[in-house]
């Protein structure tokens, strides 16, 4: 008689709101369209900064479902996930001791707060199995990009939109460097791994893409700061991936390489001569004062953050205190940006020292998802490495382009990362 009425329990409980929704989270035609969305935002950054908006919008919508928040919530244990949080409260909080336009406080929450999607990217991608998806399809859609940058530069009238560099199809060079930097240094290791499992075949096709990438930033158009970036990751590289004998050989061929593109490329000699140009007649020539502009920038920031160490002027001060360090001295010195293009300062003048040990816990916690030797390891260390030192001069991490490649990049690479390591861990129990 009990087993009859264990057997049948009366009829089944239809499913609640919160079945459905689970249920419907669980989709994996959602976590698909997802993965789609992120690889489209990937796809669409090199050539827009409307579309990618939009993208991550949908992405957003469509991943909020998936989320198991119970989860979620426990990974905030973790600094990568809490840190990108705790960098937003402060600038919230910073806008009740700035003394910036409410203008200016408003729009300086806006570069801070897309990092807080790195953290769902770093859970959504350490579930999903489409990690290398997104990252091929931004090397592709880059890839594209270079073979019309070299389109453009002989017939301008190709140009997507104008531009005021020749050989950028879109945007501006220095987006353009960035993409191109990451691109050559990702497909290294591929390419280095195909080669030494003697697969010729496409270590030829990633050295060819790769080539295609470097000959248009040593023969089209560059940034200066994306060849600095380019000589950090050559050697970091080698200390992560090559012999002593290899790192030799490496070297050999870096210094005959320079030396090529030197003597072949007046457009290289061009923009590294120019440094000292700019810095001789920058008070002079304000549309010729790149490197004078940048030394002008950093020391009034250093002066304004010399008043307020401790907790800065506030979110979206910049402004208002170039306006108070204006003088008539020159067109230089007269000049009142919200910039001061060095990311530390940038952090340092609105949050004091409170922000920078916000921002390179950071950049450091990022940095700690990618110790493996695995590619997603690779493409996440060289994005946090080429943000971190471009930021040396410029304020990457809040420009839109550049920003968006480190949160992409750290999310994607990290989720991937991360389901790497707890893929270890059962295996590492079963051995002990």
């Amino acid at each position: 008689m009990r087993a009859e009425q264990a057997a049948w329990s009366g009829p089944a409980r239809p499913p609640t709101l919160r079945d459905r929704w689970q249920a419907f989270g669980k989709s994996a035609a959602l976590i698909r369209a997802a993965d789609g969305l992120a690889g489209l935002i990937a796809a669409s950054l090199p050539w827009s900064t409307t579309a990618p908006s939009i993208f991550i919008g949908l992405w957003l919508l469509v991943v909020t479902p998936t989320i198991d928040w119970r989860d979620y919530a426990r990974n905030f244990a973790q600094p990568a996930f809490a840190l990108p949080f705790a960098f937003l409260l402060l600038a919230l909080f910073g806008v009740l001791w700035s003394d910036g336009a409410w203008v200016d406080r408003l729009h300086a929450i806006k570069p801070v707060a897309k990092l807080v999607l790195i953290p769902a990217l770093l859970y959504h991608f350490s579930r999903s199995e489409r990690g290398l998806w997104v990252c091929a399809a931004f090397l592709l859609s880059c890839a594209l990009l270079a073979v019309l940058s070299w389109i453009v530069l002989l017939d301008p009238a190709w140009k997507i939109t104008a531009t005021a560099s020749a050989g950028v199809p879109v945007k501006n060079y220095i987006d353009q460097s960035q993409e191109f930097t990451l691109c050559a240094f990702v497909l290294a290791l591929p390419a280095l791994t195909f080669g030494r499992n003697g697969n010729t075949v496409a270590t030829a096709i990633c050295l060819a893409v790769n080539l295609l990438f470097v000959t248009s930033m040593v023969f089209v158009a560059s940034a200066r700061t994306a060849l600095l970036c380019t000589a950090v990751l050559l050697a970091l590289f080698a200390w992560k991936h090559l012999s002593r004998r290899a790192t030799l050989l490496l070297l050999a061929g870096t210094l005959a390489g320079s030396l090529v593109a030197w003597t072949t490329s007046s457009y290289l000699r061009q923009r590294i001569t120019d440094v000292a140009v700019e810095y001789r007649h920058g008070r002079e020539d304000i549309s010729r004062a790149s490197t004078a502009q940048r030394l002008t920038y950093w020391r009034k920031a250093l002066y304004a953050f010399a008043e307020a160490p401790l907790i800065g002027h506030g979110t979206g001060s910049i402004k208002r205190q170039f306006e108070r360090a204006a003088t008539g001295e020159s067109r230089l010195d007269a000049e009142i940006v919200s910039n001061p293009h060095n990311q530390t300062l940038n952090v340092a003048v609105q949050w004091g020292l409170l922000g920078l040990i916000l921002i390179y816990a950071m950049w450091i916690a990022h940095l700690r998802l990618f110790a493996g030797k695995e590619l997603a390891a690779w493409i996440g260390f060289v994005v946090v490495v080429q943000n971190f030192t471009n930021s040396l001069l410029n304020s990457h991490l809040f420009d839109f382009h550049e920003g968006w490649m480190y949160v992409l990049g750290v999310g994607v690479a990290g989720g991937m990362a991360l389901k790497t390591k707890a893929k270890r861990r059962p295996a590492a129990r079963l051995s002990d």
